[in-house]
């Protein structure tokens, strides 16, 4: 089954699920420093006599998407990148999707970390942001940008939308639920990122709003 997925669609999910089992293995503790943390430095007790030190690190912003914080949220990532990545990678080609998939999940990673930051400036506590679903959002978007008519049937409720649909009214819920604070421990706004940089991603390479291409001269 896999070995009919395209490479890099193939070689996340793999990924994935690999660093997953190495965080079940060896303790979320081996991971903080790939965690993405708020700017600043802070002390994590992971034990009842252990303290340690921990804080915003550069490559966070790209190793947070390929931690997970449990069986559950790296099962509906890794669905969504199985029923969506093949359709862009085999449009795009593997090189142009990877570059994509990572963008989202940077952008959404630099996102959160504002978020973040602001957020224990502001007197709550420093959390760290892990998850794939940056990059996912981002290829939610992706896909319902080059396939808005293609229907999809929802699960809950189970019921047929357009592509264009669904990402249009799941990015609102999620700007929605960001605002209000909804669903605490979900990084809303890291996903609202993901979507954000990839629709930017996709309008450079499109020559249209807000980027125009000059035309050539002849």
């Amino acid at each position: 089954m896999l070995g009919q997925i395209p490479p890099i669609t193939r070689a996340l999910l793999l990924g994935n699920g690999v660093i997953f089992v190495l965080q079940l293995l060896l303790g979320d503790i081996r991971f903080l420093d790939m965690m993405l943390w708020p700017l600043g430095e802070y002390s994590a007790r992971v034990s009842a006599v252990s303290v340690v030190q921990v804080g915003f690190l550069p490559w966070q912003v790209l190793t947070y998407g390929f931690l997970h914080g449990g069986l559950t949220h790296l099962f509906f990532n890794m669905f969504a990148l199985w029923m969506f990545g093949p359709a862009l990678e085999g449009t795009w080609g593997s090189k142009r999707f990877m570059q994509y998939y990572l963008v989202c999940v940077i952008g959404a990673g630099l996102v959160q970390l504002v978020v973040a930051t602001m957020a224990v400036n502001s007197g709550s506590p420093p959390y760290p942001t892990v998850g794939a679903s940056g990059g996912i959002f981002g290829v939610l978007l992706a896909f319902g940008m080059l396939f808005p008519n293609h229907r999809l049937m929802l699960i809950f409720p189970p019921i047929p939308m357009r592509a264009r649909t669904f990402v249009i009214v799941y990015g609102v819920l999620e700007l929605v639920m960001g605002v209000t604070r909804t669903q605490s421990g979900v990084a809303h706004f890291a996903h609202l990122g993901g979507m954000a940089f990839g629709f930017l991603m996709i309008q450079y390479w499109r020559g249209r709003w807000p980027f125009r291409r000059r035309p050539r001269q002849g």
